[in-house]
């Protein structure tokens, strides 16, 4: 069971530094698509990308201290919650266009469930 937790947490962590650096350092497209008007504020794009690099650090800690890659998974899940609440408020899920993109929220959540369930088990 570890090394399954221990697969779906060097995931995780992967995609957190892939999505939260490019937010932290307010670089690249996607910072600036969720600040287009009626977006977000450059300071809470930071904040978002600063808590993605947070949980991805979390869950390769929590590869040696389970209870931070739990605490890592889930604060990743809410925060992808919240992302999920983003896209839907922005249309996302009626366009066929974005429909696409918004779908990974959804698809992570679960991913960051089952890692803190299975890392929970294999403690």
């Amino acid at each position: 069971m570890f090394v399954f937790a221990a697969v779906l947490s060097v995931l995780l962590a992967v995609v957190g530094l892939a999505a939260g650096l490019p937010k932290a350092l307010l670089k690249g497209s996607i910072p600036a698509q969720l600040q287009s008007p009626g977006g977000l504020s450059a300071p809470l794009v930071r904040f978002i990308g600063l808590a993605e690099l947070a949980a991805a650090t979390g869950l390769i800690a929590g590869l040696f201290w389970q209870p931070v890659g739990v605490a890592a998974a889930l604060g990743f899940a809410v925060l992808l919650v919240g992302a999920v609440g983003f896209h839907a408020k922005s249309g996302d899920y009626a366009n066929p266009e974005t429909r696409g993109n918004a779908m990974a929220p959804i698809i992570l959540t679960i991913i960051a469930i089952a890692t803190a369930f299975t890392l929970v088990l294999a403690s």
